[in-house]
């Protein structure tokens, strides 16, 4: 790693952030780009966002991502904001600005699609069919956004409180039709896509018959701890196309590292495995 007192400031902002892979990912591409500049994890508590927000342009940094919990206060408290990320409701880039203004940014729509579409490129060939979206979080809200972006023509929003995606819907517009938990529709549907934590290392599983579910349907979990996590274990053992949540992290990082250090890294299998071994 090269760091001298030149050298270019990132993070991640995030309570708690220990568990987060952001530093090793950058790390990689830093030390890969023989870069100037270092990514650390920020650990900030709620009630201190602000005030550690406001200091990140006195601090010399050139800017953060923004996890969990603070994407929607980043959304109030930036400078200007981008209008996709306006949609989404949420920001999870800041790029500081020459004038030490603060930009806000969402680049998890552009994880999702691309980390879909470089994994299985015929997956574009699947967006003509409607898409079913498990979950009405702030994931959801990116990943929906990408899919209407994206011209498909059916998204059926499944979520256990049918006012939580009512609300999703309304913001974000387009062809969105929300479904109760327990009348899932996946007859059609050329993507199935979780944006829950059910499956994830630690919560209960994702329990959801797939029998009715076209066998060419492409099947995503931005779930990446596990890596396969049952869904997608049980899609790929009925034939189904799967893309796990990894690339998505991969590939939303990759605008904000060179608004940031200046040089546009890329994503590639040696990456994925060192970021898996973290």
């Amino acid at each position: 790693m090269i760091l001298s007192g030149k050298a270019r400031l990132a993070g991640v902002l995030g309570w708690p952030v220990g568990h987060s892979r952001s530093p090793r990912l950058h790390g990689y591409w830093l030390d890969r780009l023989g870069i100037d500049g270092a990514y650390v994890p920020l650990p900030v508590r709620p009630e201190d966002f602000a005030s550690v927000f406001r200091a990140l342009p006195k601090m010399g940094f050139a800017g953060a991502n923004v996890t969990v919990p603070h994407k929607e206060q980043a959304l109030i408290l930036a400078d200007e904001v981008e209008p996709l990320a306006k949609r989404i409701g949420a920001v999870n880039t800041l790029v500081v600005r020459e004038d030490g203004s603060i930009l806000g940014l969402n680049t998890d729509a552009f994880g999702f699609m691309q980390n879909l579409l470089e994994t299985h490129p015929a997956s574009l060939g699947t967006l003509n069919r409607p898409a079913v979206v498990l979950g009405a979080g702030g994931a959801a809200r990116a990943v929906i956004a990408a899919l209407v972006d994206a011209g498909v023509p059916e998204i059926r929003l499944v979520n256990r409180s049918l006012e939580r995606a009512e609300k999703l819907a309304a913001d974000i517009g387009g062809p969105i039709r929300v479904q109760q938990w327990d009348r899932l529709d996946l007859a059609g549907a050329g993507l199935l896509v979780n944006t829950t934590s059910l499956g994830m290392s630690g919560q209960p599983p994702l329990d959801i018959d797939l029998s009715a579910l076209p066998q060419d349907a492409v099947v995503n979990d931005i779930v990446y701890v596990p890596l396969l996590t049952d869904l997608l274990l049980r899609a790929q053992a009925r034939g189904n196309p799967v893309v796990d949540g990894l690339g998505m992290l991969l590939w939303q990082a990759v605008r904000g590292f060179s608004l940031w250090f200046g040089q546009q890294p890329e994503v590639t299998a040696d990456l994925r495995d060192f970021v898996l071994k973290s």
